[in-house]
């Protein structure tokens, strides 16, 4: 027992003066230099990827237009969103579907003149339009951008939603009905002013439909348009966003509830059964960034064996000498163990 530790104890000392040989020497040099890099590398590609997702999911959050949305044919259940305010999150309601917009009659300047120069608001030009009533809150998730030029095309970050009688809509509905800002636009039997137009929106979806010019109004001025009646194809969008503990929750709830027969036309939209562009989206990056850790692992391994490679082939006579003098191979193995 004696002579076991006093080998391991010349072994060790073995290994210091080897250690400390080398360092003067510049032995190590290029395997530190290795390690330093290879744990750079990993270190920065990891903090990269860590980053780069959770950018990824904060914009996936955004196109969603909140943590999670109830996505209805029908107006949602008032249980549901008393069910968010309790577990104290934060919701909006939004309305979609399609309907022709026309242009207004502008104001006469000259009173005294001929009533026919006053466009006739029946003939007036049409366009289809996918209309988008917002309710107070929204966006939830994602910044909306507008502009009170027609010819901004960045606009500036807003957090409102357009105001009772008033209408956002995008530059190409302008340009197609020949109007500008604070002309009046038709929606049904409903007239609105065009406040502003929108630049961004960052939740708008992807289909063909969407391709028409978007029109933005206050929710509550939409039952003064007369557009929704049974039969009508609106999208109903409870959106909401809060604590993600507090979102599993009323997801969970949800979920539960849809599960119950006799509920139709709703289902739930999350990151992770969501849209299908935003989870391919995430699912490729994903893949991206695990296979360039994957990557830089294998380069930093390359790395460090061509180091240590030439570091064994260089001490390779010692070993021999040491053994030649005596030196177990056990105790050469602890001296090099402890060098290292």
């Amino acid at each position: 027992m004696k002579l076991e530790c006093k080998e391991a104890l010349c072994s060790l000392a073995l290994g210091w003066r080897t250690l400390w040989r080398d360092l003067r020497a510049g032995e190590l040099r290029l395997l530190l230099a290795a390690v330093l890099l290879a744990v750079a590398a990993l270190t920065a590609v990891g903090f990269f990827a860590n980053r780069l997702q959770a950018g990824l999911a904060r914009d996936a959050r955004a196109l969603l237009g909140g943590d999670a949305v109830l996505v209805s044919d029908h107006p949602p259940a008032a249980v549901w969103t008393q069910n968010a305010g309790a577990l104290g999150l934060r919701h909006a309601l939004t309305l979609t579907f399609a309907t022709m917009a026309r242009a207004g009659p502008r104001p006469n300047p000259n009173p005294g003149a001929a009533a026919a120069a006053r466009p006739d608001s029946a003939a007036a030009p049409a366009r289809l339009v996918m209309l988008k009533a917002v309710s107070r809150g929204y966006p939830l998730r994602g910044n909306l951008r507008t502009a009170v030029r027609a010819s901004d095309l960045i606009g500036q970050v807003t957090r409102d939603a357009p105001a009772p009688g008033a209408a956002w809509v995008d530059a190409s509905l302008l340009t197609a009905l020949n109007l500008h800002l604070g002309d009046t636009l038709l929606l049904g039997d409903g007239r609105f002013r065009i406040d502003r137009v929108i630049t961004l929106e960052t939740d708008r979806g992807a289909g063909f439909i969407l391709f028409a010019p978007r029109v933005m109004i206050n929710a509550a001025g939409l039952p003064a348009t007369h557009l929704v009646q049974p039969a009508s194809r609106v999208t109903y969008r409870l959106a909401v966003a809060g604590p993600n503990a507090a979102v599993r929750q009323f997801t969970s709830q949800i979920q539960r509830q849809l599960a119950q027969p006799g509920v139709r036309g709703t289902h739930l939209e999350t990151l992770a059964s969501g849209r299908p562009e935003m989870r391919q989206t995430l699912d490729r990056a994903d893949k991206f960034l695990n296979l360039v850790a994957l990557l830089a692992a294998l380069l930093s391994a390359v790395a460090v064996a061509l180091a240590a490679r030439g570091f064994a082939a260089r001490h390779l006579d010692d070993c021999a000498l040491l053994r030649v003098l005596g030196l177990p191979q056990r105790g050469i193995a602890l001296a090099y163990a402890a060098e290292f």
